[in-house]
């Protein structure tokens, strides 16, 4: 009978980042996640983000389903540095975020055991809170989000829909603002638990845009970890402009 301990298999993170959506909202021209932040494309911003964790070995793109030849022709232009950089994977998307990250998902090697799944329109994430949320599913939390309390009251309406879209609603409550977060990414899962909230859960029409809503519709926790004001969502032009300012005080200090 051996003495020694057994071996034990190290933990191994992997990132997917659904890049396919086309960012409406941002207006006409180029996808979201190719529009430029300091003259560098906001999915390449993405990718640097997740990859500064050291925790991190594999970042997942999920392109355009026509576009994965061009987004990696744009990763390859924009290469990682630093220390021992992550392995880079670019693979077609669906026609749906869901189906996205599902596809990212397949992607993955069966040694990795701790997903994150981030937004491409949130370039700017601190490496600290990336790595509090592999930290909290280390720890054993199935699901982690990082999230902010909410600055503003907040009303729930009877919304207008149709013909009616664009007039008055009617508040019909007020959450209690202290029990509320506003959600960020990334978010964290263990593998199998994601794995399994995407076989087992059906949604309709777009899919869904939170994975931690389909692991909490498993019926399985999701933790909350403090989340970072410098992780917001590059959603409209006037994000552009804040997010450009972030990156020239980072800039200005050295941290970039």
């Amino acid at each position: 009978m051996s003495d020694r301990a057994p071996a034990v298999t190290p933990s191994r993170t992997a990132a997917v980042i659904p890049a396919a959506g086309r960012g409406v909202r941002l207006g006409p021209g180029a996808p979201k996640a190719l529009r430029t932040l300091n003259g560098t494309p906001m999915l390449v911003h993405a990718v640097r983000a997740m990859a500064a964790s050291r925790a991190v070995g594999l970042v997942v793109v999920v392109a355009p389903p026509d576009g994965a030849p061009e987004v990696r022709n744009l990763l390859d232009a924009h290469p990682l540095t630093g220390h021992d950089p992550a392995e880079i994977l670019v693979v077609p998307g669906g026609e749906t975020r869901q189906e996205s990250v599902r596809l990212g998902l397949k992607a993955l090697p069966g040694d990795i055991d701790t997903v994150l799944v981030h937004d491409a329109a949130r370039p700017l994430v601190p490496v600290d809170t990336v790595d509090a949320v592999i930290s909290a599913v280390r720890d054993g939390a199935p699901a982690v989000v990082p999230a902010l309390p909410l600055a503003d009251t907040v009303k729930q309406v009877e919304p207008r829909t149709g013909d009616a879209a664009g007039e008055p609603e009617r508040v019909v409550g007020t959450p209690e603002r202290a029990l509320l977060r506003a959600v960020q990414t990334p978010q964290g899962f263990d593998r199998r638990t994601l794995d399994e909230a995407h076989e087992q859960v059906a949604t309709e029409g777009e899919g869904a845009t939170d994975d931690a809503g389909l692991v909490e519709r498993l019926g399985r926790p999701v933790v909350v970890v403090p989340g970072h004001e410098e992780a917001f969502k590059v959603t409209r032009p006037l994000d552009l402009v804040l997010a450009e300012t972030v990156l020239a005080r980072r800039r200005a200090n050295d941290r970039y």
